[in-house]
């Protein structure tokens, strides 16, 4: 199975992105789910349907989104396993620009709106300089000049990120994107995850520094996802 981080501030497109690259007939979408996390209110549980695409949704409420997926990785990751998915989707909420969702053995994505402003890539933390890959959307929208300075801008961040330019809304260039899902490497649910970076301070573990991600080493402010087939913790056949 291979896990899928992707990440960004609110409104970026993530979604939309995501189910272009999905949409490749390259990938059997049978195999497939995407986790949906937000905060409040997700909506996209229904667009991802409508695109014959599996979603599970969990809203963070009163805990940092950030907070809330590093605690729910390993859970959702061993729910893909039991699946047999060949991809597992973590689309995370509308983060901060402090927050750091990727882990050191799963392909992070982040999805960046080239709207933001030009001077956007300089004021996002670990969630940009951490990423794999960095998609940008909205570039039909720009001069190409502009285009160039934010890419130059993110490459002097994170010099080792490949730099995609997607359009969310008719999907142009979606499929290099399904390219860099292919060639993710497996990823092992069994063994200990870590964190590419330490998140901000809030409430719990995590905030006070602590890397290991999954339900033994959370404490403090936490709140668990409920999965389809799993109460209490244990597994329904």
């Amino acid at each position: 199975m291979k896990l899928i981080i992707v990440g960004g501030l609110a409104s970026s497109g993530k979604t939309s992105v995501i189910i272009h690259a999905l949409n490749n007939p390259s990938i059997d979408k049978r195999k497939v789910l995407v986790a949906k996390l937000d905060c409040l209110v997700a909506n996209d549980s229904e667009v991802y349907k409508k695109n014959k695409i599996a979603c599970i949704t969990g809203l963070s409420t009163y805990i940092c989104p950030d907070h809330y997926l590093s605690t729910n990785i390993e859970r959702i990751s061993k729910y893909g396993v039991k699946k047999r998915l060949d991809y597992l989707i973590i689309e995370s909420a509308g983060l901060c620009n402090r927050c750091s969702p990727y882990l050191a053995d799963a392909l992070g994505v982040t999805i960046l709106d080239v709207l933001s402003g030009i001077q956007s890539p300089n004021k996002i933390g670990p969630m940009l300089k951490s990423a794999d890959t960095v998609v940008l959307t909205h570039c039909d929208m720009i001069s190409q000049a502009e285009r160039e300075v934010f890419r130059k801008r993110i490459s002097v961040l994170n010099c080792g990120a490949k730099i995609l330019e997607v359009n969310g809304l008719t999907g142009k260039n979606s499929y290099r994107l399904s390219s860099e899902f292919a060639l993710a490497k497996e990823f092992d649910a069994s063994v200990p995850q870590h964190l590419k970076y330490s998140m901000p301070g809030a409430v719990c573990s995590f905030c006070l520094g602590e890397k290991r991600v999954g339900e033994t080493f959370a404490s403090g402010n936490v709140k668990l996802m409920e999965l389809p087939g799993i109460k209490d913790g244990v597994w329904k056949k």
